[in-house]
């Protein structure tokens, strides 16, 4: 089983970017995603930096590095700067964007669908293989259920699997939206935002009325109020045709989070619950561990 670091989802300064890819250079990961895919005016770091940073990173690891493009796009200026990755000559690309499919597939370029396609069924993965796609990363709430299906589906049309990559530990990325909630928050305008997303390494946390934490606001991106944490599902994979574990960054805590899906994948036993929701793969609202969802 390979472990992959998913893209960073919220706005660090280029500094800490920087000292964070250092840190995870170090890691037993076999894939390394770079780049911006959530916001285009997150500027810490340009296309040119982040190819810098991969040129680096092939001097102290043997990841596999992967640049990944933004989920909602709404302006020609974003569309050009996703050509222009698209057009990077040196890095496999994430497309988090049917554009990016399009763009790839013009370019007879072998490409990762990331979670923001919408892909569930085999028909579609069948038209996105026929355009390049050679890993699959399934949206978040896809059930360990409904991916075994679609792959046994995949089969039945006499289809090659692709490699699947399992979102696996992270906030989960729900939604997107041409609004910067961040930037609300803070009563401030969209195109006067200030960065102030920044100013949250890890988003901010919206509560419900009881107190619980229900979303984490990160600029146009909704994510999940709790971490999905999928480790003590660990032996289940291999049956679902799971590759690929993906690993979403954090602020704080990331080499030990690695080493604990490390140790497991070297024959170490998975915890028998481990702390975050893992509901959506069992097939039960997405915020519920399986303990709470009666299924331990």
């Amino acid at each position: 089983m390979q472990l992959s670091l998913g893209p960073v989802l919220f706005y660090w300064s280029r500094a800490k970017l920087l000292d964070f890819y250092a840190e995870m250079a170090a890691q037993p990961l076999d894939i390394l995603y770079l780049g911006e895919t959530v916001c285009s005016k997150r500027r810490a770091m340009s296309l040119d930096d982040w190819l810098g940073l991969a040129r680096e990173l092939r001097e102290c690891t043997r990841a596999e590095l992967v640049l990944s493009g933004l989920a909602l796009l709404e302006a020609a200026s974003e569309l050009s700067s996703l050509k222009r990755l698209c057009d990077n000559g040196e890095l496999l690309v994430e497309a988090n964007d049917m554009g990016a499919v399009q763009l790839l597939h013009e370019r007879r370029l072998p490409f990762v669908a990331g979670p923001a396609l919408n892909l569930y069924n085999a028909h579609a993965l069948a038209e996105l293989q026929d355009c390049g796609l050679q890993r699959w990363v399934p949206p978040v709430e896809c059930s360990g259920a409904l991916l075994r299906d679609c792959l046994e589906q995949l089969d039945q049309l006499g289809r090659l699997r692709p490699q699947v990559e399992l979102f696996a530990y992270g906030h989960l990325p729900l939604a997107y939206s041409a609004r910067c909630f961040t930037a609300r928050a803070e009563n401030r305008p969209k195109d006067d935002c200030q960065f102030c997303c920044q100013d949250y390494p890890e988003g901010i946390p919206l509560l419900s009325q009881e107190g619980e934490a229900l979303f984490t606001l990160n600029g146009i991106q909704t994510l999940s109020g709790r971490v999905s944490n999928l480790l003590a599902d660990y032996a289940q994979f291999e049956a679902h045709g799971i590759d690929c574990l993906r690993l979403s960054p954090r602020a704080e805590g990331m080499g030990e989070v690695v080493q604990q899906y490390h140790a497991v994948r070297q024959g170490g036993l998975p915890p028998l619950l481990a702390e975050g929701c893992n509901g959506y793969w069992h097939g039960r609202p997405g915020m519920l561990s399986a303990e709470e969802a009666g299924l331990c």
